[in-house]
Formats: C-alpha cells, structure tokens, sequence
C-alpha cells in the first residue's frame, strides 16, 4: 500500500466542481512525478506500507493513535483548505459526460507550489541503511566511552 500526499493533477481542473472557489488539493501539494517514483519503487520492494511525504505520516500515525481529533480537525478545516481564494468558472468544461478535448499532461495547474521531492520517503526508501549506519554509529560512540 503506498500512502500518497496531496498531488498536483488534473483532477482539479478537468473534474466536475460545484464548490464556490477553484478546488485544490490540500497544502502541501506534491508533483505527480514524487508519486510515481514511490509505486515504483514498492512494486519492487517487499514493504506493507510505503509512506509519501510528511503530511500523510502525520495523517496516518494520527488516524491510529487519536482517529477522533483528526476526523474534528478535517471537519472543521478542510473545506476551505480544499479551495483557492479564487472563484470557480461555472462555465469551464468538465470530463463528467464527456473527455474534455485538448491535450492535457499528469500535472495540474499549481505546480509552481509543488514539491518535487518528499525527504520523509527518502528517509523510507533507505531507512535499511538509515538504521545499519546508525546502529554502527552507536556501537563506534560506545567503544570510545
């Protein structure tokens, strides 16, 4: 299972949108590329759960230690976390009923903001070595004292 954070994609521009103001996804926003590296990478990784970015760490180790502070935090904050200060086009043209013509990339329209590396799976990706350096690390500091 690979928990992904908030991902700049089409999903926000090309879907269906009854809210008052351009939806986004919830800061901070990932490039789709920092997705893609980390399905890669589990698809051949023997891991249960690969973790992406800090906010889903946050979301996930709160959701199994306090799941009821996180579902009054969302509650409360992430409908308007969800949108832009600018106003929706009621007019753009949505894929509800049909593919939307143009061509049209994996990216959204705030990558500008985006962050194109997650340091946390960077941290997941090498941790074997992360740990072995440390482990080794303390034995070194152990023997000096």
């Amino acid at each position: 299972m690979v928990q992904l954070p908030a991902l700049n994609t089409l999903q926000f521009v090309l879907a269906r949108n009854r809210l008052p103001r351009q939806p986004q996804p919830v800061p901070p926003i990932y490039r789709p590329e920092v997705a893609a590296d980390a399905i890669v990478w589990a698809a051949s990784h023997p891991r249960r759960e690969v973790l992406v970015g800090g906010p889903t760490v946050v979301a996930v180790a709160g959701a199994k230690l306090a799941p009821g502070v996180g579902d009054l935090y969302l509650a409360r904050t992430a409908y308007d976390a969800q949108q832009t200060d600018l106003p929706a086009d009621p007019s753009r043209p949505d894929n509800r009923f049909a593919v939307v013509s143009g061509d049209h990339d994996a990216h959204g329209i705030f990558d500008d903001g985006a962050k194109s590396r997650s340091f946390q799976f960077v941290l997941n990706r090498y941790r074997d070595w992360i740990v072995s350096a440390a482990a080794v690390g303390a034995m070194l500091a152990g023997r000096r004292s």
